[in-house]
């Protein structure tokens, strides 16, 4: 049902140019995951791995490729966690695809990708989930995480709720804004230094060099989750113009010289996402009560304070994987992202409601 509202919004923004979106039947209804023939996800003729396993694969191996996903309990056995997977080989793995494995929930995709398809998605996997398994250097960088790191920053890498002592708290490894925002440089820098005024201490005197950057490069790996706009055909680092690090990161402009209309965008808000994210942006819409996780709260001082246009632009146009937040790259344009992503930043995030006390002279 929740799926049903979401698709009838998108339907009533985008009218004919809505794309055929591809839905999977969950073995929870009965049935293992299928997608529907001649539905392609492809644009423009080219292939796109980050598509094909959004559409086709994550619905049962989760957007991490860790087989955490909504339909793991209803299958026996469970999805492949391709993060564990070392002894899967390519030949192996392009096998599997093409013609199912029996006595899963695998099933054939022959009839559904062509050969070169099946192949891209093999190696979307490959490079994608695949590294730490792959790679002895990357699972060193796990077992250092685990043991110093997954206290503060959690086991997916989400970071914990509230601050130490009223300092900052913990990253949220998760999040558009740290792809963004994160680049491999500074990360080592964090770790090796530490950063002031965080709960974050320095590890250079605990750690050799080595240690610590297998330890960020396995994050980056395995917890940053991959940038889902090669979905939408863009870049996430693109939303950024000039060094990551330059300036105030707030007030980063859009990608690829994008200009935000707040007017335009306002419409769009009204019409598509006030229903769940509220007139106010404080996640109150009349459905937000029939959702979980229910919709983000754009006056949250957490968002106001990590959410720049790039961060809001990417959570917009790639949706979030494993919620009712859809993907509106399917729907609307650069520059239609960009209207709504502006008008969200300028109404709740650089000037956020101002509550409202009693009028002058009413009642108590």
């Amino acid at each position: 049902m929740l799926f049903i509202t979401a698709w009838q919004s998108m339907q009533r923004i985008a009218g004919q140019r809505m794309l055929p979106l591809l839905v999977c039947l969950l073995a929870a209804t009965g049935g293992t995951p299928v997608a529907h023939a001649g539905e392609r996800p492809l644009k423009g003729g080219s292939i796109k791995p980050a598509v094909l396993y959004h559409n086709y694969c994550s619905v049962c191996h989760g957007d991490r490729g860790d087989g955490n996903s909504r339909a793991r309990n209803s299958l026996v056995p469970p999805p492949r966690d391709f993060t564990r997977a070392s002894e899967l080989t390519r030949e192996t793995m392009v096998a599997i695809v093409t013609g199912g494995k029996p006595g899963t929930a695998m099933t054939a995709w022959k009839t559904q990708l062509e050969a070169p398809e099946i192949e891209a998605v093999v190696d979307y996997v490959r490079t994608t989930f695949m590294q730490v398994a792959l790679d002895p250097r990357l699972q060193r960088g796990r077992s250092l995480y685990a043991q110093n790191c997954m206290v503060c920053h959690g086991d997916h890498g989400q970071g914990a709720s509230g601050s130490a002592g009223g300092l900052v708290p913990p990253r949220d490894f998760t999040t558009p804004q740290a792809r963004v925002e994160l680049t491999r440089e500074r990360m080592i820098s964090s770790v090796t230094h530490g950063r002031a005024n965080t709960a974050m201490a320095a590890f250079a005197a605990r750690l050799p060099a080595p240690d610590i950057e297998a330890v960020v490069d396995y994050v980056r790996a395995s917890l940053m989750l991959p940038a889902s706009d090669a979905i939408s055909g863009t870049s996430a680092h693109a939303g950024r113009s000039g060094p990551p690090d330059s300036g105030n990161p707030m007030e980063q402009p859009f990608q690829n010289g994008l200009q935000g209309n707040a007017t335009r965008g306002e419409r769009t808000y009204m019409s598509g996402c006030a229903t769940c994210h509220g007139p106010k942006g404080d996640g109150k819409g009349p459905r937000a009560y029939f959702i979980n996780p229910k919709p983000r709260n754009f006056i949250d001082p957490a968002f106001r304070a990590s959410f720049n246009r790039p961060a809001i632009y990417t959570a917009v146009s790639d949706g979030r994987l494993g919620a009712e937040m859809p993907a509106w790259s399917k729907v609307l344009d650069h520059q239609e992202i960009a209207d709504v992503s502006e008008f969200v930043f300028q109404r709740f995030v650089r000037q956020p409601p101002v509550a409202k006390g009693p009028a002058r002279g009413a009642g108590h």
